[in-house]
C-alpha cells in the first residue's frame, strides 16, 4: 500500500490494518465452506410433532415473564428494490402496460394496496384522483407521485415506513406490523415489550416520529434504534482490485451488508432475543401461525438453554465417567454437535474441558421453511477445520461452483432460511458473550456493484445469520411455509397474505 493511499484512508478515520486485510480478501477471495450435506427432516432439522408444538408453547408462556426479551428487526434497508421495475418504467413509453405483466397487475390493482388511500390524496393535490388517472392512462403521473420527493417519496423509503396493509379504511406500516406481532408474543419481565429496528441516519428522525404516534395505542413498549457502525464499512474496488475512488478523488467505503449488525446485537442486553426482517409479517388475521411457532421455538431455546446450564455448571466440577457420557449423549442428540478428531482419545478431564467450550456458547433457534425455489440460505450441515461438523445457513455464493458433491448437496436442499431466529446470548452466570469472537472471518462475500456508471467489487462481512453466527450452538426446526411472507417487489402486496379480510 503506498503513501498516498495510507494517507487518505488516514485522513477518513479508517484503519490501515483493517482496510489492508480487505484488500487482501478482494485479491485472494474467501474459500469455498466445505459442503458435508443439506440439514433435511431427522438429521439437522427438528419437526415438532403436536405434542412437542403444545409443550414448547405452554412451556415459553409459563417462563417468558422471567426473561429480559427483545425482537430485533434489521430495518435500514431503503425500499427502492421494491420498486425496480417502477423505476425502470418511467425511462419506458407508456404504452408498455398493456405488454408487461408486472406493469398491468400493479396498475389495474392500485385500489388493492394499503397505500392507495395516500396516493390517491397525493393525486388529487394535482386535481385528479388516482381512478381518473388510471383510467386516462396517465401511468407516470402514478407512479411519479408515488415514488418520487415531490410524492409519497416511497422510492426512497425503507420498508419499514410503507404502508404494508389495509385495516378498513386505515392502513398499517410494516413496522406497526411489527408492534402488533411484538404484543402477542414478546411480552417479557413485568409484561414489557421491547423492540429494537436498526435504521440508516438519514432515515431515523421519521422513523422517530412514527414510532412515537404508533407508541400511543400501546402500553409497556419500550423502543430503541441503532445505526450501522461506520467503522464496519469496507473499501470498494475497482474490477482490477485498486481502490475505487470517487469523481472528486476521495476513496469510496461502503456499508458491509447485515453481517455488520452483529456489532448492534452484541450491545443489546436481553436474555431472549427475536430476530425477523422488517418486511417478513402479515396482517392480523393471518399472524396465528407465525405467533403460534415463535412460541413454540422460544419454548424449546429456553428448556434446551435451562439443560444445557446444568451441565456447564456440572462440568465445572469434577465429573465420572457416566455424568461425561449423559452430558455427550446431550450434546449429540439434543444439540446436533459432533465433536472434534481425536476427541475419543482424550482423557476425562480433557473431554470434560472440551465439552465445556463446546456448551458455553451462545444458543439460537432458527425457524426453517420447506424449499419454495427462493434465492438465498439455506441448512447444512459442514465441515470445521477440526474435523467435527456443524449445522450452518450457507449462502449459494458459499458454494463451490467445481464441486459435484456441494452443488448436488444444493440442489438436493429441503428447506430454506426465512430470517427466523430466536437467539440467547448469555452464560449460566448470566455474563453476556462477546459475540465478534465467534464470527468466522472467512464467511465473508464479494459481490458487483456500480457508482456513477463504473463498475466496482464491494466487500459484505460474513452474515449476520451466517458466518456471524458461525460458532454459535444451532437448532434448526421446521416451521410452516405460512409463517414466511417476505416483500421483494412491489407486487407481492397483492398477494392475499398481505390483503385484507
Amino acid at each position: 500500500m503506498d503513501q498516498v493511499l495510507k494517507d487518505d484512508i488516514k485522513k477518513m478515520g479508517k484503519s490501515i490494518d483493517r482496510v489492508e486485510q480487505q484488500l487482501d480478501r478482494f485479491k485472494n477471495g474467501f474459500p469455498y465452506l466445505t459442503i458435508t450435506k443439506p440439514a433435511t427432516v431427522g438429521d439437522g432439522i427438528i419437526r415438532l410433532s403436536d405434542d412437542d408444538l403444545d409443550q414448547n408453547i405452554s412451556s415459553f408462556e409459563r417462563n417468558a415473564d422471567q426473561y429480559h426479551i427483545t425482537k430485533f428487526v434489521p430495518a435500514s434497508g431503503a425500499a427502492s428494490r421494491m420498486f425496480k421495475r417502477l423505476f425502470s418504467f418511467l425511462e419506458e413509453d407508456e404504452s408498455v402496460v398493456e405488454n408487461d405483466e408486472f406493469l398491468t397487475q400493479f396498475f389495474d390493482d392500485l385500489q388493492h394496496f394499503a397505500f392507495a388511500k395516500s396516493l390517491d390524496e397525493e393525486m388529487q393535490k394535482n386535481g385528479q384522483t388516482l381512478e381518473e388517472a388510471r383510467k386516462d392512462k396517465k401511468y407516470h403521473e402514478i407512479v411519479k407521485a408515488l415514488l418520487l420527493p415531490e410524492g409519497l417519496n416511497y422510492g426512497q423509503l425503507p420498508k419499514g415506513l410503507l404502508e404494508f396493509h389495509k385495516y378498513g379504511t386505515d392502513a398499517r406500516t410494516a413496522t406497526a406490523e411489527h408492534f402488533a406481532e411484538g404484543e402477542r408474543y414478546a411480552k417479557g419481565k413485568n409484561g414489557e415489550v421491547h423492540l429494537h429496528f436498526t435504521v440508516s441516519p438519514e432515515h431515523q428522525e421519521a422513523f422517530d416520529q412514527h414510532v412515537k404516534e404508533l407508541k400511543q395505542g400501546y402500553d409497556k413498549f419500550t423502543i430503541d434504534f441503532s445505526q450501522q457502525d461506520p467503522n464496519t464499512d469496507t473499501i470498494a474496488v475497482t474490477p482490477d482490485n485498486e481502490p475505487f475512488r470517487e469523481d472528486d478523488g476521495s476513496i469510496l467505503f461502503r456499508p458491509a451488508g447485515h453481517g455488520a449488525l452483529i456489532e448492534n446485537l452484541n450491545k443489546i442486553d436481553a436474555d431472549i432475543v427475536f430476530v425477523k426482517n422488517i418486511d417478513n409479517v402479515v396482517p392480523d388475521h393471518l399472524k396465528e401461525p407465525t405467533v403460534k411457532y415463535k412460541k413454540a421455538l422460544g419454548g424449546l431455546l429456553i428448556d434446551t438453554q435451562q439443560k444445557l446450564f446444568a451441565y456447564v455448571r456440572e462440568l465445572e466440577n469434577e465429573v465420572n465417567e457416566n455424568q461425561l457420557k449423559e452430558i455427550e449423549a446431550f450434546a449429540k442428540d439434543k444439540l446436533m454437535l459432533s465433536f472434534k478428531s481425536g476427541y475419543d482419545a482424550m482423557s476425562i478431564n480433557e473431554k470434560a474441558t472440551y465439552l465445556k467450550q463446546q456448551l458455553n456458547r451462545p444458543l439460537r433457534v432458527c425457524g426453517m421453511v420447506p424449499n419454495t425455489g427462493e434465492p438465498g440460505g439455506g441448512p447444512f450441515w459442514i465441515e470445521e477445520k477440526d474435523g467435527s461438523n456443524s449445522l450452518q445457513i450457507v449462502e449459494t455464493s458459499q458454494f463451490n461452483p467445481d464441486d459435484k458433491e456441494a452443488q448436488g448437496a444444493l440442489q438436493s436442499a429441503t428447506h430454506f432460511n426465512p430470517v427466523d431466529l430466536i437467539c440467547a446470548f448469555k452464560d449460566h452466570n448470566g455474563s453476556k458473550f462477546d459475540l465478534t469472537k465467534y464470527v468466522d472471518p472467512d464467511t465473508g462475500f464479494i459481490t458487483e456493484k456500480s457508482k456513477s456508471g463504473k463498475s466496482l467489487k464491494a466487500l459484505e462481512l460474513p452474515g449476520l445469520w451466517n458466518g456471524a453466527m458461525s460458532d454459535w450452538i444451532t437448532l434448526f426446526v421446521e416451521v410452516p411455509i405460512e409463517t414466511f411472507n417476505p416483500v421483494k417487489t412491489v407486487n407481492d402486496l397483492l398477494r392475499e397474505q398481505h390483503q385484507g379480510v
